[in-house]
């Protein structure tokens, strides 16, 4: 019978005597003059199966010259493993090359730099290392699913391609259809965007969120899951030109409910995770950060600590730490200080809320004090910001005093304007960079490290 190694190791028991048929690749070959050992590897759960084979195979020699990265079919008898550290091995029958590896195959038996393996990314998800932080990857956007899906939220696939900047930043790839050799331009000798593709000026997401917050007016509760694009030409670890964003948007939610909706979801994937993906934590708490399991317990076992910016400020103040960064009121918070408040100051995650207004975004909603607005940013320990969000203003009026103040393109976003003339609403919503999660779950520091195939400035290969 044709089995996965996860099959054969989930009711290893059920198998024990019988004949089986497993495919997949050469982790490892190690040979003697009258046997061999192969550590084989069909990449359906973490760590290898020894396979052994004999002399008295018919095709011994051939077996043999089998080298690391060949693809192989294995017919042999599961039997128990002499050796502690595992409970079986494959006692071949027979073993058939499907697919020949070159001398030159780059993954090799030792320890490759995460440097190396970055650059033949398409071979990475053969190690261990990646195999576990990939896998994990797959559970916790099951985990994202499950969590939205089981409480009534509509899956929104927002546009990729956008006529706005919904942060104001302008750092946005354009997307074009022009030649770029031979622009048209207007009298002016402007772009003449009306001979583009779209017939006006456009670019990448780098949100869906106003997107969600028209759906939102329809469904209640929507989020959105999938791939936005940043062209900030930054490299650090945290930083990447393309990645992954959730972001629900969730309507008659107030600032005070999203935060227990954040926190409500971040125990859930959590938990999933470590209750789906338990070989891959094991191995992560093992050989990538050492604690990391004792670190995400204290997420599920402790209620984050609510403190607004001001007082968060004050906090800094009166630590009598010497920051890098000082602390001051109006400004935003520095990793140091976020590392404070949750590591030092209260050991628990720390919702950081109503923000300074001159350093938010347009659609945040203004509190009364016309100072600060209900924003809120979601630290924890060992990360840091992992989730960020806001009551968005609902009210006309101070919306197109913020879009003005700010100089945000009234034109260009008429449609979302109107959101507050029809059936307006007290409505709430937040962001958090799926990557970024992935940091925090696994201990794995790079976020190209996380991404299959990592798109950083300088850097689009594969």
């Amino acid at each position: 019978m044709e089995l996965d190694c996860l099959d054969l190791t989930k009711k290893t028991d059920e198998y024990f005597g019988k004949v089986v048929v497993l495919k997949g690749w050469i982790k490892n070959h190690r040979k003697q003059k009258e046997f061999g050992f192969i550590d084989f590897s069909d990449g359906t759960c973490l760590g290898n199966i020894q396979v052994i084979y004999e002399n008295d195979l018919v095709d011994f020699d051939e077996i043999q010259k089998y080298r690391i990265g060949s693809a192989i079919c294995v017919e042999g008898e599961v039997v128990k493993s002499p050796k502690a550290e595992q409970d079986f091995e494959i006692k071949a029958k027979k073993i058939e090359l499907l697919g020949d590896s070159l001398e030159d195959y780059p993954i090799q038996p030792k320890r490759h730099t995460r440097e190396f393996l970055r650059e033949v990314a398409y071979l990475r998800p053969r190690t261990n290392l990646f195999q576990a932080v990939f896998r994990v990857r797959s559970v916790a956007a099951m985990a994202i699913h499950t969590y939205f899906q089981e409480r009534g939220y509509v899956y929104l696939h927002a546009p990729l391609i956008t006529g706005s900047d919904c942060e104001g930043a302008g750092e946005m790839f354009q997307v074009t259809s022009l030649d770029l050799d031979h622009l048209p331009r207007n009298d002016e000798g402007e772009i003449n965007y009306h001979e583009d593709f779209f017939g006006k000026k456009t670019s990448l997401t780098v949100s869906g969120q106003l997107q969600g917050e028209a759906f939102a007016m329809a469904f209640k509760k929507i989020y959105t899951f999938g791939p936005t694009f940043r062209a900030e030409v930054s490299n650090t670890k945290t930083h990447a030109s393309e990645f992954w964003m959730i972001e629900p948007e969730i309507a008659f939610c107030d600032l005070e409910e999203l935060m227990n909706i954040e926190e409500d979801a971040l125990k859930f994937i959590i938990r999933y995770v470590m209750e789906h993906a338990k070989e891959e934590m094991k191995f992560f708490n093992q050989y990538v950060e050492p604690g990391l399991l004792d670190k995400l317990q204290v997420i599920l076992d402790k209620e984050a600590v609510r403190i607004t910016h001001e007082e968060a400020i004050d906090y800094l103040i009166k630590s009598g730490k010497d920051f890098e960064n000082k602390p001051l009121h109006g400004e935003d918070l520095a990793k140091e200080h976020e590392k404070y408040l949750t590591e030092e100051l209260f050991h628990a995650p720390v919702f950081v809320y109503n923000w300074p207004k001159d350093i938010k975004a347009f659609y945040m909603r203004v509190n009364d004090d016309l100072k600060t607005v209900a924003a809120v940013d979601l630290l924890v320990p060992g990360a840091g910001e992992l989730m960020g969000g806001s009551q968005r203003e609902e009210r006309l009026d101070v919306l197109l005093d913020r879009m003005k103040a700010m100089k945000v393109d009234e034109s260009e976003l008429s449609w979302y304007i109107n959101l507050r003339k029809y059936g307006g609403c007290v409505h709430s919503g937040f962001g958090m960079g799926f990557e970024r999660l992935l940091i925090y779950l696994t201990g794995v520091d790079n976020i190209r490290d996380v991404i299959p195939f990592p798109r950083t400035p300088r850097n689009c290969e594969f």
